[in-house]
């Protein structure tokens, strides 16, 4: 019985890094990088959280994941813009 519960207070461990991940808007990918080496969780249970989690709140994370698109083509396109800028300096 203990280490049920003791599987069922891990996952839910990880359950709440994956959503502090999520407030600083990480991918699964940076989340299982940065639980790896800050928390000592291996990856693969990261990501079968994040999986599980994905499927009890699809909504949530396609809106997440298109979010998450979004900002990185809004980072791209001012980091463009700014070594237009610089060039035109020289």
């Amino acid at each position: 019985m203990g280490d049920s519960s003791s599987s069922s207070s891990y996952i839910h461990m990880v359950h709440r890094l994956i959503e502090e991940c999520l407030i600083f808007n990480m991918s699964k990918e940076e989340c299982m990088e940065t639980l790896s080496k800050h928390a000592n969780i291996k990856p693969v249970i990261t990501s079968t959280v994040w999986n599980e989690l994905e499927k009890e709140n699809n909504e949530f994370f396609e809106t997440y994941t298109k979010g998450s698109h979004e900002r990185a083509t809004e980072i791209q396109k001012r980091q463009r813009i700014q070594t237009s800028l610089n060039n035109g300096k020289d």
